[in-house]
């Protein structure tokens, strides 16, 4: 399995060579660094572990520092099970990706606060007629007589987005390995600077 962490830039286009235009994510990506090895017979299972971008290292606790030890002062630390040899210290790089790569990117989507009905499920709100005042946005009723409490999993207003968000089957359009940026087809989850994982 291909796993890479970056963080989310912008979104752009980019046209391909016979002039179509291609919606894009950008994602800024440094050489992830390999901190820890799990194995089945100390751990009960294969991951490892990688550390990706960079934190003041007085920000950085006594038990971090002496866990990732002289490899970096790492700013995320991320786990991910694989099969396979893998050694500490090992780097994975943006070169791990080819162009035309289909891959699976999660990330933490961009958080809306509370919401009401109608943004946050798509609710069509009241009648703006006949006598309803201020109920243009409003639930309405929310069951029926004889059970006296609010069903489970009722649609209401409450916090919506903040949420981990995977989308498939996205493609790599571009890669510029001199900058360390992926170009990948369509929306990424999250605002700019999110965390994003990226697994092919």
């Amino acid at each position: 399995m291909k796993f890479l962490l970056g963080t989310k830039e912008n979104m752009t286009q980019i046209f391909t060579d016979n002039g179509a235009v291609v919606p894009v994510t950008v994602i800024k990506t440094s050489p992830n660094v390999i901190t820890q090895v799990k194995t089945s017979d100390k751990d009960g299972y294969q991951a490892i572990q990688i550390g990706f971008g960079e934190k003041n290292a007085r920000n950085i606790n006594k038990p971090l520092k002496g866990h990732v030890k002289e490899l970096g002062n790492f700013s995320v630390l991320k786990e991910f099970k694989v099969v396979g040899e893998f050694q500490l210290g090992d780097k994975i790089e943006i070169n791990t990706f080819q162009e035309g790569d289909k891959v699976m990117v999660s990330a933490i989507s961009k958080g809306k606060g509370f919401q009401g009905v109608v943004k946050r499920h798509g609710f069509k709100g009241g009648r703006r007629s006949h006598g309803q005042k201020h109920s243009e946005r409003e639930p309405g009723s929310i069951g029926v007589g004889g059970i006296q409490r609010v069903q489970k999993g009722t649609r209401m207003a409450g916090r919506m987005g903040a949420d981990r968000v995977t989308v498939k089957n996205l493609k790599i359009a571009r890669i510029d390995a001199e900058n360390n940026l992926l170009f990948v087809k369509g929306a990424v989850p999250g605002r700019k600077g999110t965390l994003v994982e990226i697994k092919g």
